[in-house]
């Protein structure tokens, strides 16, 4: 048994956890046994897998019934991700951020006619939407896209480039947040729009040389003066950006809770292994003070944030969560298991190095945790405004 099953119980509702658990026996039978393979051979998350996952309903678990979701929310999102992560953290963003990036907004922020073209068939897992938020020239400062979108006529042209998309390979269609109106005031310059991937001018190519969640598709994406419609704006025009800090606010509960699959699965390995290694000639390792002292420390942080976490996804689903909250879940989840992590592998020495182990695919997949929907550097000033509203952000 997974150590963090123990917690989750406590935590969570016997239909809910009855979901995370059959999640987990899909990740146990379907991506354990091949993900060694897939990371050896330089391969990305196979198309039968991605298909298992939507025959399970996982793209459209936080989607309303009536458009053929599964009827979800925050809490059946992170559960998903907590059962999936443990083994790689590829096989639960694959489906993560086509709900969290790609249909969240829409469900959130689409008129009924964007819903009802788009939803059935992206709960189906038929189509995928990927998010293009990041550039190669803005990464904290994505309120002032370098994208840009021009009124022509009674349509727009979009041109620029987006990097680090999540899911590019696969996506049927991109959300490009775009500048559109650059003499507005802060928060209001600029405008999400929806842009099938097949539209003439948009060219999607896989960034190469990544060294984390190496089975998850991550692409750039250009528009060479692509055309759409005004039918095509998500949300409202030259609010693109409240679409994307409210997309990104929900996000960041997911990357809590794959830093805490990440964590969750170190301390399993952990702790098996220390009371296999034998040194000094009779004593295994879990013997030793300071070796416990580490496990300790594992199952203390485990406990303390996930239950935290759990307490947030709740307030989220029922809409009393704080935005700063999120960005604090996240900062800690994600420092916590990197650095606990890094205190695992030094207590396993040289065969944490060794692939096969597991520790050194998480060591890497946390960094994104650190980074991802926010760097934490630049999220600690966005937290610390409730607590010195006069002090300077660039995130205001």
């Amino acid at each position: 048994m997974r150590r963090i099953d123990h917690y989750l119980s406590r935590l969570v509702e016997e239909d809910r956890l009855a979901f995370y658990e059959a999640l987990v026996d899909f990740s146990d039978s379907e991506i354990a046994p091949k993900v060694l393979g897939w990371e050896r051979a330089g391969q990305m998350l196979p198309d039968d897998v991605i298909a298992q996952m939507g025959n399970l309903g996982l793209f459209g678990v936080s989607v309303d019934e009536n458009y053929g979701g599964q009827g979800g929310g925050m809490t059946e999102l992170v559960l998903m991700g907590l059962a999936l992560s443990y083994h790689t953290h590829s096989a639960a963003i694959t489906p993560g951020a086509a709900v969290s990036l790609g249909t969240k907004p829409l469900d959130r922020f689409g008129s009924e006619a964007q819903k009802k073209e788009h939803l059935p068939d992206l709960a189906a897992g038929k189509r995928m939407f990927v998010f293009g938020l990041s550039e190669p020239g803005r990464g904290s400062d994505a309120a002032n896209p370098e994208v840009v979108a021009e009124k022509v006529g009674d349509s727009w042209r979009i041109r620029g480039e987006k990097c680090w998309s999540t899911n590019a390979k696969w996506a049927s269609h991109v959300i490009v947040h775009a500048m559109t109106n650059p003499e507005g005031r802060n928060g209001h310059r600029s405008t999400c729009f929806i842009v099938p991937m097949d539209r003439e001018g948009v060219e999607y190519s896989e960034m190469s040389g990544k060294t984390v969640w190496k089975q998850s598709s991550t692409g750039s994406i250009g528009f060479d003066n692509v055309e759409v419609s005004e039918a095509d704006i998500l949300g409202e025009l030259h609010e693109g950006f409240r679409v994307m800090i409210t997309t990104l606010n929900g996000g960041r509960l997911f990357i809590a809770g794959l830093a805490l699959g990440s964590l969750a699965c170190a301390l399993d390995i952990v702790r098996k292994y220390v009371q296999e290694r034998v040194q000094f000639g009779k004593s295994p390792i879990v013997r030793f003070q300071r070796v416990q002292d580490v496990i300790l420390e594992m199952d203390l942080a485990l406990e303390r944030n996930i239950t935290w976490l759990m307490h947030l996804v709740a307030a989220h689903d029922a809409g009393t969560i704080e935005r700063e909250q999120a960005a604090k879940v996240k900062i800690d989840c994600s420092r916590v298991a990197s650095q606990l992590l890094l205190e695992a592998m030094e207590i396993c020495g040289g065969v944490a190095c060794l692939d096969e182990f597991g520790l050194a695919r998480h060591h890497n997949d946390l960094f994104v945790t650190r980074v991802g929907e926010g760097s934490n550097r630049a999220l600690m000033s966005f937290a610390v405004r409730p607590l010195v509203p006069d002090s300077a952000s660039f995130l205001q």
